[in-house]
């Protein structure tokens, strides 16, 4: 299906909402943006980091990509909590469907985009991440279980939702707990998901790498360990910092004195290109589980505007 094809596709079904993902480096902002500008669509960010005010060049927000034929662009869902906090799926998933009722009810065509696997399917699914209470018996009837104890008896209740919550004793734990409330009380797991029309953007593996290390030679000119430095001078601790994830980690590591500036650049360049390949790996699992994902080009992506 060529583009025109696509765009008139898109243009014949209004309810439908696109929804550009793909690993990062890959031209989803580009794609995304040209694809609001030509549906009068507004931009529903999906990135777990992005949201993060003042953490701009290391979540690779590209802001200043939001422009189409000269007029900005109306993004959402960015820079909506400050560093410091924790900000998860959960809340995200209550703002998602806030922004996207707020967008139908003006009119305005929502438009999803990002590469966090498990933020676009809180966005797109029919399970909602309900808030659950905790339970004191449970708990202490896991007490004392080692994580493979643990992880056997998560499985009893079928698939998992989201694979870190075996990478430690506290996620196992609470993951059970969620799966125990949620079989005796299914009704408030149910979610009525937007219809969506997925579209996500095919990279060879070398093509990537060497985009992924032009990006991230860009970011570090860019200003990229000022930008970490300078949250560091506001007050959020080392440890913080790791939590949002390779760049800071790797960036903090380096002002910290851990590493050296070369060994810096290129663990976190490695770092990325086995981050993007978990992207690929989680979005293979997505058409396995039914999602159809129409997969483009780079060039075709690319080419688009």
């Amino acid at each position: 299906m060529d583009w025109n094809t696509r765009l008139t596709y898109l243009e014949a079904h209004p309810n439908l909402m696109p929804v550009v993902l793909g690993p990062t480096a890959c031209g989803k902002t580009h794609l995304a943006v040209q694809l609001a500008g030509r549906l009068n669509a507004e931009i529903i960010g999906a990135d777990s980091r992005q949201v993060y005010r003042g953490m701009d060049l290391g979540t690779g927000k590209d802001l200043a990509e939001y422009v189409y034929e000269g007029r900005p662009l109306p993004y959402h869902l960015i820079d909506v909590a400050e560093p410091g906090t924790e900000y998860n799926v959960f809340l995200y998933q209550q703002a998602f469907d806030r922004v996207y009722a707020g967008l139908r009810a003006r009119g305005v065509r929502p438009l999803l985009c990002g590469g966090s696997g498990l933020y676009l399917q809180s966005a797109i699914g029919a399970r909602r991440f309900a808030e659950v209470p905790e339970n004191a018996a449970l708990r202490a009837e896991l007490q004392g279980l080692t994580l493979a104890e643990l992880s056997r008896r998560l499985s009893l209740y079928g698939p998992l939702h989201n694979h870190t919550d075996t990478e430690s004793e506290a996620r196992c734990v609470r993951a059970i707990e969620i799966a125990e409330y949620e079989a005796a009380h299914p009704d408030d797991f149910r979610r009525t998901p937007p219809e969506a029309c997925l579209i996500g953007i095919e990279v060879a593996p070398d093509v990537l790498r060497r985009r992924i290390r032009l990006r991230l030679e860009e970011r570090l000119e860019q200003g990229m360990v000022e930008e970490v430095a300078g949250l560091l001078r506001k007050g959020l601790q080392p440890e913080q910092l790791t939590y949002y994830g390779l760049e800071y980690r790797y960036v903090t590591d380096y002002l910290q004195g851990r590493l050296g500036l070369d060994a810096m650049r290129e663990q976190l360049y490695t770092a990325i290109c086995q981050f993007a390949k978990r992207q690929r790996t989680w979005f293979r699992g997505m058409e396995r589980k039914g999602w159809k994902i129409d997969w483009l080009s780079l060039e075709e992506a690319a080419g688009l505007g």
